[in-house]
């Protein structure tokens, strides 16, 4: 996730039964990595994320090599949802790669297949060290005391806005704003003359509807595997979106899937939407428009509900060279330049030694400020159990359907119920 949706989140991520059930039965010692007649191992590194992450890491990964001669990086990416698609299908045939990015809602899933490395061991014999971690984000990757991840940069959700819109409307963000004072918001900007709408529509978006939920006091998940709502609490959030969809104030849907790969305030169609913030570093590259960020909604004039997020890295249990991962893992989450390069491109850096050794300018020093602002409001995570990605994909493309017209409100509620309790076995 957070740290988890690099693309407009996730789009159809979807494991067909069969492949699924097929990722626990498979024999262990299949490693993806390899090693070769004059010592050097090699290691398959893979992430998701646009090409601008890709030029970032592929310096990372030389500075790693260079540091480690005998260990040589094999160096993947895609998308966010080919990302899952691939892997799923390389972990199926026992081929996953032996490093690679992950976040916190997919850890319980594939932590239950058993195809997460447990890092603990690696920590335990000085491959990998836990220390100096900022906000006790050493602790984010453990999962019933196995350590499944190791956090590489840190998010939390904001409210994403374009200020020039927002002036010109007479419109002023601020601290303890309401979802009421979000729609009108919307509603004055599009009415204001200009030619954008007054919000992208985000009614599909699960970690918004969880900060929502948390702000009533419920959550997206329960702490038995369930989901934390009923189906007249997903008719009610649906459905107001809806009523500023249809007064012509949102995005309408054709135009998002039109925008797309690009989200639609940076595709230049909306004044506002809800991401991660670090996603600031990828819409300034999709767009000249200036944008800025604002505090998330709330019920009560108080409570944002937010929580602190993290971008992680994995390794495979099936890895041959479980060492080689571990050490790679440890540079690339403590080593200073590799800070430098990475930026605030997968979030404020885990660490001490990276958040010290970078000075965020531009958007990235926005991102810092806005972290800092909300540092005070920040929860505990909502847990995430096995299925999760799947509740989450079949939340943003059943909403889709509704906002293309493609099927009644009654219906879509009723099908994402039967397809999320049937991901989490509930």
């Amino acid at each position: 996730m957070g740290a988890g949706r690099w693309t407009a989140k996730a789009r159809g991520v979807r494991v067909a039964a069969a492949v699924v059930a097929a990722l626990g039965l498979l024999a262990t010692g299949c490693g993806g990595g390899s090693g070769s007649g004059d010592g050097k191992v090699t290691i398959r590194y893979s992430w998701w994320g646009a090409k601008d992450r890709a030029e970032l890491i592929q310096k990372t990964v030389k500075l790693f090599e260079k540091e480690h001669p005998n260990i040589k990086v094999k160096t993947d990416f895609s998308e966010y949802t080919d990302f899952w698609s691939k892997f799923n299908t390389q972990a199926a045939g026992g081929n996953a790669p032996d490093v690679f990015q992950n976040s916190y809602a997919f850890l319980r899933k594939y932590g239950d297949k058993n195809l997460l490395l447990d890092l603990n061991g690696q920590a335990d014999a000085g491959n990998l060290s836990l220390k100096g971690f900022r906000d006790g984000l050493e602790k984010a990757g453990d999962i019933d005391g196995k350590l499944l991840g190791v956090p590489v940069g840190a998010n939390t959700f904001a409210f994403f806005y374009n200020p020039d819109a927002y002036r010109k409307a007479g419109v002023t963000v601020k601290d303890g704003w309401t979802w009421d004072d979000f729609f009108a918001a919307a509603k004055k900007v599009r009415k204001g003359g200009g030619t954008l709408y007054g919000a992208s529509d985000n009614a599909n978006v699960m970690y918004l509807y969880d900060l929502y939920l948390r702000q009533n006091g419920k959550a997206f998940f329960t702490k038995d595997n369930k989901l934390g709502f009923t189906k007249d609490d997903l008719t009610e959030w649906w459905g107001r979106w809806q009523q500023h969809a249809k007064a012509d104030e949102l995005v309408p849907g054709k135009k998002s899937e039109q925008a797309k790969p690009k989200a639609s305030i940076s595709a230049d169609l909306s004044a506002s939407e809800f991401t991660w913030d670090n996603f600031l570093v990828r819409f300034a590259a999709e767009t000249k428009t200036t944008l800025d960020l604002g505090p998330i909604p709330t019920t009560d004039g108080k409570r944002t509900a937010q929580y602190l997020s993290s971008l992680m890295l994995s390794g495979s249990a099936r890895t041959q060279h479980p060492k080689e991962v571990a050490q790679f893992i440890d540079f690339m989450t403590h080593d200073p330049e590799v800070g430098k390069i990475m930026g605030y491109n997968r979030g404020i850096p885990a660490t001490t030694a990276q958040y010290d050794a970078y000075r965020p300018q531009g958007v990235d020093a926005k991102i810092a400020a806005y972290e800092k602002s909300v540092s005070t409001k920040l929860e505990p995570i909502t847990p995430h159990p096995a299925g999760a990605d799947v509740a989450e994909a079949a939340f943003l493309r059943i909403y889709t359907q509704v906002a293309l017209g493609q099927t009644s409100m009654g219906k879509a509620v009723d099908q994402f119920f039967s397809e999320a309790e049937s991901a989490l076995g509930s």
